[in-house]
This record gives C-alpha cells, structure tokens and sequence, in this order.
C-alpha cells in the first residue's frame, strides 16, 4: 500500500526532471521525495532513475513504469475532477421510490424547484405504496411512512405527518356525530388497511384504542378521503390531506379536544456514501420539506 501512495510522487519527478522541482510542485521537502523515491526502488528491486549532480533522468525501466504509472495518476485525476464537478453542476438519474400519496403532497414541489436549479439531474420514480428492496433493486433511497423495522438500512427522520379523524356532515347527519373516540366502535372508520388508531386527550388522560371496522381496506389516502366525501364513513386523513375539504365544508374534522401521534416519516439509504446528486437531493430535500 506504501508503494502505491508514491506512485504520483514517483510521476511528478519524472514529469518535472528533478526531485527539487517536483518537491516544489507536491510541497514536500526535497529529502521527503527522495527518501520515498528510493523506498520505491527498493521495494520494486529496480533503480527508476539516473542521479547525477546535474539532473535526473528516467533508466530503461523507470520509463518502462512512468509509461503505466502516468495512465493510473492521469485517469485519477479525471476521476477526481468529474467527481468535483459532479459536486458543482450535478447530473444523471436520481431513482427512488417514494409513497405515491406523500410524494403528490410533500415532494412534487420540491422536486421540481431542485430540478430548475440542477437541469441535468433527473428523476426516474416509482410511486407506488410496496416496499422496495434497496439492495436488489436499482434504487437511491427510499421514502417509508412510519419507523422502518430494523433491517441494517441507513435511516433519516425526514417529518411527520399529523392525523386527524373527519366526517361529512351528510354523514352525521344521517348517523350522528360522535363526541369521544370511543363512540367510533359503532361506526365505520377508515384507515390506511384498518390500522388501529390512538387518541389522547390534548389537556392528559389516558390514550384509548379503537381497533376500526370499515366496509373498504386500502393503501391510498386519496381514495380514503374520496369515500369520506361520499359518506361511507368517518376517516382518519393527514391535516394537510383534508385541509382543503375542511375549508370548503365538505369535510367535518372531530375531536377537537384529542390529538393522534403523528406518523413519522423516513429516507432509507442503503450507505452513507451516496452519488453527488443523490446527497445533494437529499439534502435539499431536508432543508425545504418543511417549507
């Protein structure tokens, strides 16, 4: 391993002639160079240069070895400034899977706001409520509504999303309306596939549980806050799900004086070390999801 962290030194020296010269260039002591040009020459078992007072000069071999060595330095180096520039002007296809629901209400936005800014990125998504496997499909991240299960994934608090329990008022006024959470068992509720819901009282006091009955079980809050509208029960929704039918009267939100926890949303990375595009995505992506 020495040997190959000497292979730039040993190509400045014979790109520049000199070990005084490449010293300069590296901004390392003249003795520094030298002591590892001869390192190297004695773990290859070969002399690399001619060393007179005057000036230095590369043997058979040494050409022979600078002719190779200069490919491996120049093609790190090009690696080194694509990467750079990777960093600068990023592009190519940023995939990843995401909630279709949260990705309509929390990301389109960003998404487009970050690809006006970095035109050569693009997206290739995969909307879709499954569970994708990051390490056998060809994906950068995931999003996961809820705590993921362990399951040796790189894991970011991205948000949370606040519940609330809403009704249309054709529906209470058919079937009454409720005044504690209890009074859900003897009414259809829906939720994202018949979770069970938790309410506690926002002054303290004991969480009660409602295991919910529900005509229709699904993965689609869309569909979920449809039915809502068209009376097929009360539905646990997001806020910012019903916000615009609570603002129009079409929707009806209940228990004002209870609170859900909120659902805690998650970005799984399969490592740390992520393309340019991906890790500068991501974190804009933090920055703005709040906004």
């Amino acid at each position: 391993m020495e040997h190959f962290r000497n292979i730039d030194l040993f190509v400045a020296v014979a790109r520049t002639g000199g070990f005084r010269t490449a010293s300069k260039l590296l901004m390392l002591p003249n003795s520094t160079v030298s002591r590892r040009i001869a390192q190297m020459e004695q773990s290859l078992g070969i002399r690399l240069f001619n060393r007179t007072t005057r000036r230095v000069e590369l043997t058979e071999s040494g050409r022979l070895y600078f002719t190779r060595c200069q490919a491996l330095v120049e093609e790190a180096e090009a690696a080194l400034a694509e990467v750079t520039q990777q960093a600068r002007s990023p592009s190519g296809v940023i995939r990843a899977s995401l909630p279709v629901d949260f990705a309509t209400q929390r990301l389109s936005k960003i998404m487009a706001d970050f690809q006006a800014v970095y035109p050569a990125v693009r997206f290739d998504l995969d909307l879709s409520p499954r569970q994708s496997d990051l390490i056998a499909e060809p994906v950068d991240f995931v999003i996961r509504i809820g705590r993921p299960a362990e399951s040796g994934l790189i894991q970011r608090k991205l948000t949370e999303v606040a519940l609330g329990i809403f009704a249309a008022p054709a529906y209470m006024a058919r079937c009454g309306t409720p005044q504690i959470p209890t009074d859900l068992a003897q009414h259809p509720v829906l939720s994202v596939l018949g979770r069970a819901l938790q309410f506690t009282p926002i002054g303290g006091g004991p969480a009660v549980h409602i295991q919910p009955s529900a005509p229709v079980s699904m993965n689609n809050i869309n569909w979920l806050k449809h039915f809502a509208l068209n009376g097929l029960g009360r539905t646990a929704l997001p806020l910012e799900t019903a916000q615009d039918a609570v603002a129009s009267g079409a929707l009806v939100p209940l228990f004002q004086g209870w609170v859900q926890p909120a659902v805690e949303v998650y970005v799984l990375t399969q490592t740390r070390l992520l393309p340019a595009r991906v890790r500068l995505f991501l974190d804009y992506l933090f920055l703005h999801i709040a906004d």
